[in-house]
């Protein structure tokens, strides 16, 4: 039966990452958070995409209040030197940097201020606690909306406080845009996550989907993970990734 159930989840073709073409979710700049350590990751990291047969990465390092002290000039000063060495190796794919915002008490502020980077048509990817749900969501969206920025919650199958169904209906309703790692789907979060992720794939309820990638590791998995069903059905999802 655990073999039936195995080669159920599989198809006999291998889903065709260049189609999606863009990663909206990564942490490739070395040094500045917990993705990356060197340059020389980043490059890896950065070549493995490409054979994957993406064409542009949009990485997106941590900024959080109590460990991750970036700004956006920390940022974009990584990146343009990650995009020299990238230009060295002759490394074909368009890199662009925004962040991933945690909710702590400044986040609020930072919105206020303008000290934001974004993505796209102003898509700002920011992260809830795995363990506890966030109060004051109301106020942190009220901002969002106010100064025109279009929030991207990230990994939303991985808070096991949300009904997947529900609250992800609900929070589009209210204009939040959902991201899904594609990990999710190979159940290296956990079986429960996966089931999550599944049932956000089979309602329709992702806009955006990226590949939270630290390590090299990571692209691996996902690579050894491209014949299973669900990816499939990801890249036939109406995505903004594609307009990107």
């Amino acid at each position: 039966m655990a073999l039936f159930d195995w080669l159920k989840g599989k198809s006999r073709r291998v889903a065709d990452l260049g189609k999606l073409g863009v990663d909206v979710h990564s942490h490739l700049i070395p040094g500045i958070d917990d993705g990356s350590r060197t340059m020389d990751e980043s490059l890896g990291m950065i070549q493995k995409f490409h054979s994957l047969g993406y064409r542009k990465l949009i990485t997106t390092p941590h900024v959080m209040t109590d460990f991750y002290k970036n700004t956006p000039e920390i940022i974009t000063s990584g990146m343009e030197k990650v995009k020299s060495e990238i230009m060295k190796y002759e490394i074909p794919i368009e890199l662009e940097a925004a962040a991933e915002y945690y909710f702590d008490e400044q986040l609020i502020p930072k919105i206020e201020k303008g000290e934001i980077l974004v993505f796209g048509d102003k898509y700002v990817l920011f992260e809830f606690s795995f363990n506890q749900e966030p109060q004051n969501i109301e106020a942190l969206l009220f901002t969002f909306q106010k100064h025109g920025y279009h929030p991207v919650l990230a990994h939303y199958e991985r808070y096991g406080y949300y009904d997947t169904v529900r609250k992800a209906e609900e929070l589009r309703e209210r204009g939040v845009k959902i991201q899904m790692n594609l990990n999710s789907l190979t159940g290296h979060y956990g079986p429960k996550v996966r089931k999550q992720a599944e049932h956000l794939v089979n309602q329709k309820l992702i806009d955006f989907v990226g590949s939270d990638c630290h390590r090299i590791e990571h692209l691996n998995l996902l690579e050894n993970n491209l014949e299973k069903s669900y990816f499939h059905k990801v890249l036939d999802l109406d995505l903004i990734n594609y307009t990107l």
